[in-house]
């Protein structure tokens, strides 16, 4: 969703972010596999299910593995 650690804190702290319809509050929350996480970004709400964890830190390739889409509304 976003490039660095900063910028998806910063969307939590706003308010962007929600975990299976919960607003999210704080950004060092633990997500588990099944959860699903709503994003508001850009004008654009992405809904996705998290599908696996990696061990380390990837690109965006190596992250689009780690959910399934379930929706996007502009």
């Amino acid at each position: 969703m976003v490039k660095a650690r900063t910028s998806a804190a910063e969307l939590v702290e706003k308010g962007h972010v929600r975990v299976n319809g919960e607003r999210e509050k704080s950004p060092g929350h633990a997500i588990k596999i099944g959860d699903v996480v709503t994003v508001a970004l850009d004008r654009t709400v992405r809904v996705l299910r998290v599908t696996s964890f990696s061990e380390r830190r990837g690109d965006a390739a190596a992250a689009q593995v780690l959910f399934e889409e379930l929706g996007k509304r502009n």
